[in-house]
């Protein structure tokens, strides 16, 4: 009876964040455009970029953090690191994501599968640590590397990487309350037993994961990696079609050379998402037939670039590529995601691998870490850009050298302060 009473309750705020999403689209929003829909929104300008860094052996303490840049252009410190919460050691930092209620930003490492929680809510500038979960791999019955964080209504859904039991690709995903009690695991099927991300419809009631490697070859450096052509056959190549509500696999896809982040379209009747495949380097559109089954499509050929992650504008017009190997942000013309169209690209760096999108589709935040021993030796930042006259201009570098390897962003706001109780 108790777990009937929590699915009717879970399904009672699910329906009342639809209605909330449905009666607020018209209004300008600023806020990450992947983000899960059961979110809150941030509204007019952001304040802050939280930026999930990986420590640095010999750099400061050489620990973990959640760094909190300035993005305000009418702060006095636009564009500077504002404060640092460490956590001890270093963990492999990796992916974060925001609690349903925004109140709490949960944070992974990939190597010991280490969750933090950090309160974002009683002083946004100052986001505090208050809550490590150690037990992920016990709770889960031997999932490894917690990896995309994304909410549910009272819940976090959360992906993982790999396995205790041979450190493959073979992992599955978990659902937790929003303080921390793990609620069940959720294994991948088996005709596609690798995971990496995970987005959710509410309006068709599907969900989408997809898939990358294990741990014994994320945690090697990439230059002997390459070498092993034994290991660079255990990437997946599948993207799985879920019934969200029943989390049941409906269809299982096949995507060739490891398809990463994932992106629904977020317009209404638009019924398709895109993917990036790292190792064979193509956007992929997910989409919708006539008689509601799911295909999987290459687009276009991004390149031999190692494109990593990818962001869509709030209106589907614009998809952004963000390449690691070449340090590129490219941008493609989606007006028809059948057909897309390269219109810009900018070289940010040596490398390039984070993006992040305001809701309004005017500013772009990029960093450029990606795992600790596949990153090239350089400068670590986080930068921003934004669309003037038809271009895409740089505002400002923050320097990261002094802190660590910048990687996963969430916005923050003044206005999302909680209430003194």
């Amino acid at each position: 009876m108790r777990n009937t009473r929590v699915v009717q309750h879970s399904c009672l705020i699910g329906m009342i964040w639809l209605v909330v999403i449905v009666l607020t689209a018209g209004t300008v929003f600023a806020d990450e455009t992947c983000q899960s829909p059961f979110l809150p929104k941030v509204t007019g300008q952001e304040d802050y970029v939280y930026v999930w860094t990986l420590g640095i052996e010999g750099v400061g303490d050489g620990n973990d953090s959640l760094v909190t840049v300035d993005v305000n252009p009418k702060s006095k410190r636009y564009g500077q690191i504002i404060h640092r919460a460490p956590v001890p050691g270093r963990h492999e930092a990796h992916h974060a994501g925001f609690t349903d209620d925004r109140r709490h930003l949960w944070a992974g490492g990939l190597d010991d599968s280490y969750i933090f929680i950090f309160d974002v809510a009683s002083d946004p500038a100052k986001p505090k640590l208050i809550k490590t979960i150690k037990s992920f791999v016990k709770d889960t019955g031997g999932l490894v590397g917690p990896h995309t964080f994304y909410a549910l209504p009272g819940r976090m859904l959360i992906t993982a990487l790999s396995n205790t039991t041979d450190g493959s690709g073979r992992t599955g995903l978990a659902e937790y309350t929003n303080d921390g009690r793990f609620i069940r695991t959720i294994w991948m099927p088996k005709e596609a037993p690798y995971g990496y991300d995970v987005r959710v419809n509410i309006n068709l009631n599907r969900m989408l994961t997809s898939a990358f490697t294990g741990k014994k070859n994320f945690m090697r450096p990439l230059g002997e990696l390459v070498k092993d052509t034994e290991a660079m056959k255990a990437f997946g190549d599948t993207v799985v079609v879920w019934d969200f509500h029943a989390r049941k696999p409906l269809q299982v896809l096949q995507v060739p050379g490891a398809p990463l982040e994932l992106r629904w379209a977020l317009q209404p009747n638009h019924y398709y998402a895109f993917t990036a495949t790292a190792l064979a380097h193509q956007l992929v559109l997910i989409h919708q037939q006539d008689d509601r089954t799911w295909a999987a499509r290459s687009v276009t050929d991004l390149g031999d670039t190692l494109p990593v992650d990818i962001s869509i504008a709030p209106d589907d017009s614009k998809l952004y590529v963000a390449s690691f190997m070449d340090g590129m942000l490219r941008v493609y013309d989606i007006a028809n995601p059948f057909e897309p169209k390269l219109v810009e690209q900018v070289k940010v760096g040596e490398m390039a691998n984070m993006v992040s999108e305001s809701w309004d589709g005017t500013r772009l935040y990029v960093t450029n870490s990606l795992l600790s021993k596949w990153d090239k030796p350089g400068d670590y930042w986080m930068k921003a850009y934004a669309w003037e006259n038809g271009k895409l201009t740089h505002k400002f570098t923050t320097d990261f050298n002094s802190v660590g390897r910048a990687h996963l962003m969430n916005f923050g706001s003044k206005a999302l302060r909680a209430r003194p109780e």
